[in-house]
């Protein structure tokens, strides 16, 4: 691992400031992705009862026949 300062220039042998500088600069990222992710159930959900109002629909169509 190559060698990394803190910010007053201070060795810091973990490059634990540089781990958390990517964990700040990639959390933006990773609450969108997650806001993405949890869109796809609701838009099977959506999907779903589309379908199921669909199915009921054509039963009483066939049964008024």
């Amino acid at each position: 691992m190559a060698n990394t300062q803190g910010p007053q220039g201070n060795h810091d042998p973990a490059g634990s400031t540089q781990m958390f500088r990517a964990f700040v600069d990639e959390a933006p990222r990773g609450r969108q992705q997650a806001a993405a992710a949890s869109s796809g159930p609701r838009i099977g959900l959506i999907i779903g009862a589309v379908v199921a109002v669909a199915v009921v629909a054509a039963v009483a169509w066939l049964a008024l026949m």
